[in-house]
């Protein structure tokens, strides 16, 4: 059996985190501390989780973690005052919203209320749009983290045929502007597409970002085909069956340690590049 790839998200974001020490430690000689905001509603203890990793991530480096916790009852107006008391704070250089918000807020609403030069997460709608244009300072986390590992491993993109199933605003249509942008050709599938396994079988390049845990067999993907599992289910679960789709991949993201840390990382860069502006 040809030897297979594992593309080891931890590899990259420790590579990532080693270059941002060195411009922490820059910035923090004329007195910058680079410091995100990470803003929680209600108590979800998953989000909750995520935002506590990501504060320890940001000690971990020396920058600034702020933790803005909200009531469960917060509403809309309530939630976007906070925003912008962040907005307009100098020493904040990136604002998180965590998502999910409890479902009587206007998520998209909240998300467009932060400024874009604090949008470090990627999810206002004019990040979207610019990121389509390709020319985003900080395009979404996860799909800016699997460019990031294809450009880590040199892995070509150019020219190749790059299947994303899922179509969120902050997963799979950004991953497959990017993909496009850089000169794949792109085909986004989702809940209603026709004949998916016969289309997945196609991709040369593979990204599944559909939240559906063990969805993509390992039957559908082609001979030597690239693998970028961006899903996290319960149990540490992706949304690829690993197993299965290790046997014709040429490369594969595992679950945990694969997309996951390198969101992270790009998370702490984007705020890093916000401070530096």
């Amino acid at each position: 059996m040809t030897e297979k790839l594992i593309l080891d998200g931890n590899r990259v974001a420790d590579w990532m985190k080693e270059v941002l020490v060195e411009r922490i430690g820059v910035l923090s000689k004329r007195g910058i501390v680079p410091c995100l905001a990470t803003v929680l509603v209600g108590s979800n203890p998953s989000s909750a989780t995520y935002v506590k990793m990501k504060g320890n991530a940001c000690r971990k480096l020396g920058m600034r973690s702020i933790r803005v916790d909200l009531p469960e009852n917060t509403t809309t107006s309530e939630l976007i005052e906070e925003i912008n008391k962040l907005n307009e704070d100098p020493n904040v250089h990136g604002i998180l919203l965590q998502h999910p918000v409890p479902p009587h807020i206007d998520e998209r609403t909240a998300f467009d209320a932060i400024r874009i030069e604090k949008d470090v997460d990627g999810v206002t709608t004019l990040g979207y749009a610019q990121n389509a244009f390709g020319i985003a300072q900080f395009p979404s986390c996860t799909p800016a983290a699997i460019m990031a590992i294809l450009a880590y491993y040199d892995l070509e993109v150019a020219g190749k045929h790059a299947v994303v199933i899922g179509r969120s605003p902050i997963l799979g249509k950004p991953v497959s502007a990017m993909l496009l942008n850089s000169n794949a050709t792109v085909t986004t599938c989702h809940s209603r597409t026709a004949n998916l396994e016969e289309i997945v079988r196609l991709g040369d390049i593979v990204v599944a970002a559909v939240g559906k845990p063990n969805f993509v067999k390992g039957s559908w993907i082609k001979q030597g085909a690239i693998v970028l599992d961006a899903g996290y289910n319960a149990g540490n679960v992706g949304d690829v069956d690993y197993k299965s789709c290790l046997l014709n991949a040429s490369a594969i993201t595992p679950v945990p340690a694969g997309v996951g840390p390198v969101t992270i990382a790009t998370l702490l860069k984007h705020t890093v590049d916000a401070a530096e502006r």
